[in-house]
């Protein structure tokens, strides 16, 4: 019978905030695939855990994914875990758990700590609807193309970034997506832990006269554009379709709200306008 692959989530920072069912998977498993091992070795050392650690990290995809494989496959569990965090989100995880389930071998979540939604929640900024896009290029030129396609996004965004970066990716937001609310999380849940929150010229300015240090993940306010490109036909088109699925009129609203930045008010009228052409019909 094969084993289990455990996706274990564990501390950004802060090593209490591990959960103990964490703790009962780590100790439990035949094997650790550790993105590093010395990180990780520092957290089973700190809780008296003597669980076998391998290294699994962008230089060792491939064959080492393969080998793992072939343990799940011969009945071992194994516990995949990132530097910090939720295996699987800007890390090589995500390989060996896809591989996992093309093979039958049952995946299984650990859930904890996460940076993405530790920065999200103190940013101030809206958590209705959000989206992750990872790493900015490192290339200027890339970096500003990446950030022109993201100026007609309408929900909250959230990005890490090198500290070292920080600034050159700020002035390139400001060049292209203008001057929005941001907060930049810094160290999160570790002793220097800092919170920002201004604008992007203000976090320039910021970070500019102290260097930043440490992990670093920023959020930053979607577009305020009212809607105007979107089209009439768009709006009765997926107005049309929900209640087409048998949603009731206020929960088509809500969920055609929900795709495009129009005001739930204009669809509505929208809405009434369809059902007084209907009755004409």
């Amino acid at each position: 019978m094969p084993g289990t692959l455990y996706v274990v989530a564990t501390p950004i920072g802060n090593l209490a905030d591990i959960t103990l069912r964490a703790l009962s998977v780590l100790r439990e498993v035949d094997l650790i695939a550790a993105e590093d091992t010395r990180v990780t070795h520092n957290l089973l050392e700190h809780y008296g855990i003597d669980t076998p650690t391998t290294p699994y990290h962008q230089h060792s995809l491939g064959g080492k994914a393969e080998q793992l494989l072939d343990m799940l496959k011969s009945g071992k569990s194994i516990a995949l875990v990132s530097d910090a965090g939720t295996p699987g989100i800007s890390d090589p995880g995500h390989e060996l758990i896809k591989l996992a389930i093309s093979n039958g071998i049952a995946v299984v979540p650990i859930p904890g700590p996460n940076a993405i939604i530790t920065a999200l929640v103190v940013s101030g900024l809206s958590t209705r609807r959000f989206t992750f896009d990872g790493f900015p290029p490192r290339r200027l030129s890339e970096r500003r193309t990446f950030f022109s396609t993201l100026k007609a996004e309408t929900r909250t965004m959230v990005f890490y970034e090198s500290p070292n970066r920080l600034v050159s990716t700020l002035r390139d937001m400001l060049a292209v997506l203008g001057d929005r609310p941001i907060a930049i999380i810094r160290e999160a849940t570790k002793v220097f832990e800092e919170v920002f929150r201004g604008n992007v010229s203000s976090a320039i300015e910021r970070f500019t006269a102290v260097k930043p240090k440490g992990e670093v993940t920023i959020v930053l306010a979607g577009s305020t554009d009212s809607g105007a490109d979107v089209s009439v036909s768009q709006i009765d088109t997926a107005l049309r379709e929900c209640l087409e699925k048998g949603l009731s009129e206020r929960d088509a609203v809500r969920a055609v709200a929900a795709v495009y930045p129009v005001p739930k008010k204009e669809i509505y009228k929208h809405m009434v306008q369809m059902k007084g052409e209907s009755a004409v019909d």
